[in-house]
């Protein structure tokens, strides 16, 4: 399997290139192929690519109105485009993906490693309150996973100390 944060890189770049283009969905096959070829040659499977995008897609709606209500002093147009985009793909794993695939802290982290790639100087912190608003709102789902299986496997954060 390839590296999923390298398949992340390559749904954002598509979804960036979408909305700064013409948002035509027709459209999206041709970008994710082109920036395939050119940020990921070699890869055998594309399909998380696909997912990530796709689900975006369809849900962009309800992920756009979640962005609006978690960030209220910026509209969605004054967003940059990584930003809005890093946002949307983090919000459809958070919100929308299997957290057994990928549990809501990693979909957490790996938006803010892109916005901080990809991003502006802020563009980390701002990922980071929008998506950590949303995770308190939905109830902090597998928060106490952690916790458990720490309990479970007879360690914590002291034992390494």
């Amino acid at each position: 399997m390839a590296n999923r944060h390298l398949l992340r890189s390559v749904a954002m770049q598509s979804l960036y290139e979408w909305d700064f283009r013409d948002k035509k969905g027709e459209k999206i096959d041709e970008i994710i192929g082109h920036n395939i070829a050119e940020f990921a040659p070699g890869i055998e499977d594309a399909a998380f690519i696909h997912y990530l995008v796709s689900g975006v897609l369809k849900r962009r709606g309800k992920i756009d109105k979640l962005i609006e209500k978690c960030a209220p002093e910026w509209p969605l147009e004054q967003v940059t485009i990584v930003d809005r985009n890093v946002l949307r793909l983090g919000i459809f794993e958070l919100v929308f993906g299997n957290y057994e695939e990928v549990p809501p802290k990693v979909a957490i982290n790996e938006a803010i490693e892109l916005a901080k790639t990809y991003g502006g100087e802020s563009s980390g912190r701002f990922v980071n309150g929008v998506l950590g608003t949303i995770y308190r709102e939905m109830g902090e789902p597998m928060k106490n996973d952690e916790k458990k299986e720490e309990k479970e496997n007879g360690t914590n954060d002291k034992d390494e100390k």
